[in-house]
């Protein structure tokens, strides 16, 4: 992930000096007896059998690396901090990054004494799996970055939680030209504002984001409980959904959605619960505004006294040209608020949530071995997790969904969502609301929960509902809604009892809400003055506002006004999802009608004819768009005169427990368990029946995976 106007951070550094990079020779004395073996079921999907939870460990990493090897060899420099040194001025910035915020020096301090034996256990055998990879593969490894170590791993975990919840947005912004927020002397407000925010994910200048959906008796016909796990990422990519199953003798039983080099499963289910998560970006990170000294550039002012920075130089190694390696220093500041910044508008200290935190992956075990609701939730109060919703269910019937967030405790008297003056102690927060008073909901009356990137507030029938008068100002907490929330929300609430088959239909949902924000953006559109246009001019955009008005708001394959109306729907919510005010809508309405006729040549195509699901030769129609609850994110239509899916809709997963405790599930993967392999058969098996809605048996059950067995051996045979 790139960390956008950082690169503004050295780029007159680098003539700064040439160093010759030493190479060093991947050693690899013995491979450890691991019990495991690996099972391929006929969609290629890896199941790992251990002995015991490091076996299992070893077999799993094994497993990734078969389909996934240039992904999780080309992370390792990105989370070393090294990334530069290999592929150039692009990895420079979270080079910086990695190393300003002294993640490294965090791990070296904190490893040994913070994280179990039982997880440096696990954490040894999976990198010996790795490394074992490397060892049998050196036409496509480059030793100079192996062995892989446990701290490597660690060290990704902590890397992509502050990616998950925006914190390079907040980093970026202060390179803006002027200063992008005022400093806060407010007094406190009195309640929950509705203030812009940053609360989704931008991969390629595109927002998604994702759902989960959990029901529960009496609410389901049958007495059933159910789960849509439904969590939204790039198609491809480091942080595209791998599938996998790991078990070993030792409880370990777990399937699910994973990004390849993580040893646990993120979003899944073992035979007892099941989980779903979904991104919430609360206000986690603050940004203070330092009173420096003109006579000592040295010192900042804090309680009256002037301190003097903690300060030390960042050497970063860069390529340059493909083949010039080049040493970059940079001097990095350090405050009693945390890191610190210099820019032209002033020296700035960022203090965030997760500062330290080294435990993530113990948590991750943790719900992973989870066998019950009590275990599950035991787990989540370790709370180490700087943010994610999670939305679980069980064998039991119990649902829940938990907006966990490491919170600060601030102090009221400012507004915490501008910056904070630098000179006061009593606003460096040390510590976090504790998990039990984080909102969330068990067991609601209404029997239904969905979780959709929204306020925590509105999460099922306002009667169940966390009471948002518990809450301040200052904690933080999001006060979006998206269109899928309130469409969800709306599914559910006119039912009286709901079905297998219209839960199915809910999580498929195509449509927008004429009571979302998308919607009322859009009826801007169709009701705007079309002003001093030429006749044929007032003509065109006059019939796109009469397709708008008659459009049913469905991206079914067949809606021939999908194909405008997401266009400018489309770019309301990424204004929003970048904190930014919408675009003039009479200016999109003309801006998307104008791109259709030149792309397409008429302004009403079927939605299937632009929304389009790809891989290798597979190019198929696909339903559903921007923020419906069939989440597909498409882009190239300026290019290619079609959308191509990249984001949104991956693997996902319908689990249910009748009211007898039977399990059952079924999924799908947007292409298949072939991540990177265009000439393996599972490159692309799954890419129609995604299209087409129809799900499988993931096989999580070992009987039913005997009979559609494809192979079974042990890493490396």
């Amino acid at each position: 992930m790139k960390i956008k106007h950082l690169v503004l951070f050295s780029l007159i550094l680098l003539i700064s000096g040439c160093v010759i990079q030493e190479n060093s020779i991947l050693k690899w004395e013995e491979v450890k007896s691991y019990d495991v073996v690996i099972e391929r079921d006929y969609l290629g999907v890896p199941h790992i059998i251990g002995k015991t939870d490091e076996d299992a460990a070893f077999g799993f990493a094994y497993a990734q690396a078969e389909d996934n090897w240039k992904l999780i060899h080309d992370s390792i420099p990105f989370y070393r901090g090294t990334s530069a040194s290999i592929n150039g001025i692009e990895g420079a910035t979270t080079d910086y990054l990695i190393h300003w915020l002294e993640i490294w020096e965090t791990i070296e301090s904190l490893y040994e004494s913070e994280l179990s034996d039982e997880t440096k256990s696990y954490l040894d055998a999976f990198v010996d799996g790795l490394n074992f990879y490397a060892m049998k593969h050196p036409e496509v490894t480059n030793e100079d970055l192996f062995p892989i170590t446990p701290q490597d791993i660690v060290a990704g975990y902590m890397v992509r939680h502050l990616l998950f919840y925006g914190f390079e947005s907040y980093v970026s912004e202060l390179f803006e030209e002027k200063r992008a927020r005022p400093i806060s002397e407010s007094p406190p407000h009195k309640e929950l504002s509705e203030n812009l925010e940053t609360s989704g994910v931008i991969i390629d200048n595109l927002p998604v984001g994702s759902n989960a959906i959990a029901v529960n008796a009496p609410f389901t016909s049958d007495d059933a409980t159910r789960l849509a796990i439904n969590s939204h990422q790039p198609t491809t990519g480091p942080v595209a959904w791998y599938e996998a199953h790991i078990q070993s003798e030792e409880g370990l039983n777990i399937m699910g959605g994973l990004f390849p080099s993580s040893p646990t499963i993120g979003v899944g289910f073992n035979e007892n619960l099941a989980w779903g998560a979904t991104v919430n970006k609360p206000d986690l990170v603050d940004i203070f505004a330092l009173t420096t000294n003109a006579k000592e550039p040295d010192k900042y002012l804090l309680d009256g006294r002037w301190h003097s920075f903690r300060e030390k130089t960042i050497k970063l190694k860069v390529k340059l040209f493909g083949f010039l390696p080049w040493q970059v220093k940079r001097k990095a500041l350090y405050t009693e608020h945390g890191p610190a910044i210099e820019t032209p508008h002033g020296i700035y200290a960022i203090r965030y949530a997760g500062m330290g935190e080294v435990k993530q992956i113990e948590q991750w075990l943790a719900m992973n071995k989870a066998t019950n609701f009590e275990e599950w939730l035991a787990a989540l109060a370790q709370h180490t997790f700087a943010s994610f919703n999670f939305v679980y269910s069980d064998k039991d019937g119990n649902i829940a969904f938990i907006h966990n967030s490491m919170t600060p405790v601030r102090i009221p008297g400012y507004n915490w969502h501008n910056y904070l003056p630098g000179d006061k102690s009593s606003l460096i927060w040390d510590s976090y609301i504790s998990f039990e008073k984080l909102p969330m909901v068990i067991n609601p009356s209404s029997g239904y929960l969905i979780s959709a990137n929204q306020s925590p507030f509105f999460v099922t029938s306002d009667k169940d509902n966390p009471d948002r008068k518990n809450y301040s100002n200052e904690d933080g907490f999001p006060t979006r809604m998206t269109n899928r929330a309130v469409r969800g929300l709306e599914l559910l609430s006119e039912l009286d009892k709901i079905d297998e088959q219209t839960f199915s239909d809910i999580k498929h949902d195509k449509k927008y809400s004429k009571n979302s924000r998308a919607y009322k953006y859009l009826e801007k559109a169709m009701l705007a003055d079309l002003g001093d246009l030429n006749t044929q001019k007032h003509e065109i955009y006059a019939n796109a506002q009469t397709i708008l008005k008659k459009w049913d708001l469905s991206t079914e394959k067949n809606n021939r006004g999908a194909a405008l109306g997401t266009c400018i729907i489309g770019a309301e919510w990424l204004a929003e999802q970048q904190g930014e005010n919408p675009p003039d809508p009479s200016g999109e309405l003309r801006r998307c009608t104008d791109l259709l006729l030149d792309k397409i040549g008429r302004i009403d195509p079927k939605w299937g004819e632009v929304n389009r699901h790809i891989r290798g030769e597979i190019n198929v129609a696909l339903g559903g768009g921007p923020d419906t609850l069939r989440a597909i994110y498409g882009l190239g239509l300026e290019e290619k005169g079609y959308l191509t899916n990249i984001a949104g809709d991956g693997l996902y997963y319908l689990v249910s427990w009748d009211k007898d405790k039977k399990q059952n599930v079924l999924g799908i993967h947007q292409f298949g368990s072939a991540t990177l392999d265009e000439n393996s058969p599972h490159y692309a098996d799954q890419a129609l029946d995604f299209a087409n809605e129809i799900l499988h048996d993931p096989l999580f059950d070992a009987n039913k995976r005997q009979q559609k067995l494809d192979r079974r051996y042990r890493p490396g045979q």
